[in-house]
């Protein structure tokens, strides 16, 4: 599906530098590397031209999380409601579902393989900048700087970077979806998105509830797949008022849905 892949790395970010230099170990005749100098939120960094010589980016970077922890993360880029962490307010990304669930399927079996066992593998809702127009995802080593600066985790995430470009192919059988509710780190959407035969794309956490109609069709329309249906963590909606405001969007456009309960993982 995607020929030409380039991924993309900013000198002010170690986590980011070490799994570029890992990956170029491994001399792929169908990527690129690009370092850019800003921070790798910040659309000023981004060249255009260059994007478009390429069919998907891959954003290397580091995670930072007041929490702290180790944590190794996926996520579509973009903004639901204000920009303050690049890209523009209530525009997205283009994402694929099924790229984004088999490179969370590959770092998992790159962290067995390699006994990582004290890292959280975690999808993350869709969140911050940079906005291109092309498909793309982030793949973050978090939460602190002892993590960005392990060369070891880095060489592991550059191992699962190079199994997804090297082995992804189209599934025609896997049933694509928008993820709606939950907390940031996705926990009953991580179950379905490993353990399913659903790919989740573009993820809005419960925490900025409510959204728009247009947010919802902002989703579907930037994932590069056609939507099946809109998977809903019930729960994690929060009240009664959200999620009839939900039901009635979805309704309304004729779009279905499912509860994650609902799955069969």
């Amino acid at each position: 599906m995607y020929k030409k892949y380039l991924l993309i790395a900013s000198k002010l970010d170690y986590a980011g530098t070490n799994i570029a230099l890992a990956l170029s170990q491994f001399k792929l005749p169908n990527l690129d590397i690009s370092f850019v100098e800003t921070e790798i939120i910040d659309d000023k960094g981004i060249n255009p031209l260059l994007i478009e010589r390429y069919d998907f980016v891959i954003f290397a970077s580091k995670h930072q999380s007041s929490e702290g922890g180790k944590t190794l993360s996926i996520h579509a880029p973009g903004n639901f409601k204000k920009a303050d962490f690049g890209g523009k307010p209530e525009t997205l990304c283009l994402s694929s579902a099924l790229f984004q669930k088999f490179l969370f399927g590959e770092l998992h079996k790159k962290a067995e393989e390699h006994l990582v066992k004290n890292y959280q593998l975690t999808l993350e809702c869709t969140h911050h900048g940079p906005l291109i127009n092309k498909p793309c995802v982030f793949i973050e080593i978090g939460a602190t700087p002892n993590e960005w600066k392990d060369k070891r985790i880095a060489f592991i995430v550059a191992k699962a970077i190079k199994s997804a470009i090297e082995n992804f192919q189209l599934n025609k059988y896997q049933e694509i979806a928008i993820g709606i509710g939950g907390p940031h780190y996705c926990p009953n959407f991580n179950k379905i998105q490993l353990d399913s035969n659903i790919a989740i794309s573009h993820i809005i956490p419960s925490y900025i509830l409510p959204v728009s109609e247009e947010i919802i069709l902002e989703a579907i329309k930037k994932t590069q797949e056609e939507v099946d249906f809109v998977l809903l963590d019930w729960k994690g909606i929060g009240p009664a008022e959200s999620r009839e405001q939900i039901i009635s969007i979805l309704d309304k456009n004729h779009i279905n849905y499912k509860k994650t309960k609902e799955i069969k993982k």
